[in-house]
């Protein structure tokens, strides 16, 4: 396989070779492409995390009777109000 890189890309590769961390331009694209690979699995986990988060609350939301929304941030209001006190 080859690739281009550009001028920006390969500037970062050399920053980061030089500083004597990484040995080649080879491991320094290796490890960014296993954390590429680790931000892919944790992103799918956080969407799947925040489908199921989704799922229960349409669940709850039919068993659970419809509010009017002018009562509900009244509620709220009263809630705050008692903090305070």
């Amino acid at each position: 396989m080859s690739i281009s890189l550009s001028p920006d890309q390969e500037r970062l590769i050399q920053t980061k070779l030089q500083t004597g961390k990484y040995s080649s331009a080879e491991e320094v694209l290796e490890i960014a492409l296993r954390l590429l690979d680790k931000y892919d699995l944790a992103d799918a986990a956080w969407s799947e995390e925040i489908g199921e988060k989704i799922d229960e609350a349409i669940s709850a939301s039919e068993q659970t009777p419809p509010i009017d929304g002018e009562m509900f941030i009244n509620q709220i209001l009263e809630r705050f109000q008692q903090d305070r006190r």
